[in-house]
């Protein structure tokens, strides 16, 4: 995978080869497995505590707001509730465990050599970022790095995600764009089925196609759901402030130390996708590296 070009085109390919190391957790049954032992309900509360378990025990609309791509109603069934079965703190560390045992059992074993050194120039490229604004991020960042390799590795490829996916918000609000019309314009670039984005964000039948209309009346998608010439402009000012906001990290490494972190991270992240780990497409967004 070649790495040159801007410091945009940095950001976006660091963050295609390293999303997957972190991507894994929602995929994996030992992390399923481990919120259930904690007595978590079902996919979606584990999926919010285990995401925001950093930030503590948030209540519905601070989880909708640090979360936006899923609709407030799929949010309100997973909190606070969440939060009477396990505290923050012991779902972080039953997720921390859980994700060590999805990269031991998901990765090559020939590539375990480089992980202490991709770790440490992922940790490098982390003091890159900056967190105003960034709740989440910021929450990430002061999780106390753990004792075993793997789950270090994961913590570090989690700041760096967060602190893309906050900014990446931040981008959407400013061109006016909430979760829903972020999911809907994803779907009519191509980058994933609709069904795949409605069923997995909670929006229904009603409300995606409220959505679709809304984004009709801005002239933004077209009868046919997909993107209008104004619609690509849009997505494509939101990708390219998202790279912009992605910059710290790049800033910090340079363009050596990104092509470091690309050339060991890319051909796990590639393995991952390639024996299923993680599916291709997935609702990420994440390409194949």
């Amino acid at each position: 995978m070649a790495v040159e070009g801007s410091s945009d085109i940095l950001a976006r390919r660091l963050w295609t080869a390293v999303e997957p190391l972190h991507g894994i957790v929602y995929f994996a049954e030992e992390d399923a497995e481990a919120m259930r032992r904690l007595g978590l309900k079902g996919y979606y509360m584990g999926y919010f505590a285990g995401r925001l378990c950093p930030v503590g025990p948030l209540d519905a609309p601070a989880g909708h707001a640090l979360s936006f791509a899923f609709a407030p109603g799929r949010v309100a069934r997973a909190l606070p509730d969440a939060w009477t079965y396990a505290s923050p703190e012991k779902v972080l560390a039953a997720r921390l465990d859980a994700v060590s045992a999805v990269l031991a059992r998901a990765l090559p074993s020939a590539a375990l050599d480089d992980l202490v050194r991709l770790t440490q120039v992922l940790e490098n490229a982390a003091e890159g970022c900056t967190y105003e604004g960034r709740v989440l991020a910021a929450a990430w960042s002061g999780v106390a790095r753990p004792d075993d390799p793997l789950a270090r590795l994961w913590l570090a490829a989690t700041v760096l995600r967060e602190h893309r996916g906050d900014g990446h918000v931040m981008a959407l609000a400013q061109h006016g764009l909430g979760g829903l019309d972020a999911g809907i314009t994803h779907v009519a670039a191509g980058g994933a089925t609709r069904e795949q984005i409605r069923t997995t964000r909670g929006w229904s039948e009603e409300e995606w196609e409220a959505g679709v209309w809304r984004l009709r009346v801005r002239e933004l998608v077209d009868e046919g759901g997909l993107l209008t010439a104004e619609g690509e402009r849009v997505r494509r000012s939101v990708e390219s402030a998202t790279d912009r906001l992605a910059a710290g990290p790049v800033a910090r490494l340079g363009v050596e130390g990104v092509k470091e972190a690309v050339s060991l991270a890319a051909p796990l992240s590639r393995h991952l996708m390639d024996t299923g780990v993680l599916p291709v497409p997935n609702p990420i967004g994440v390409p194949r590296v």
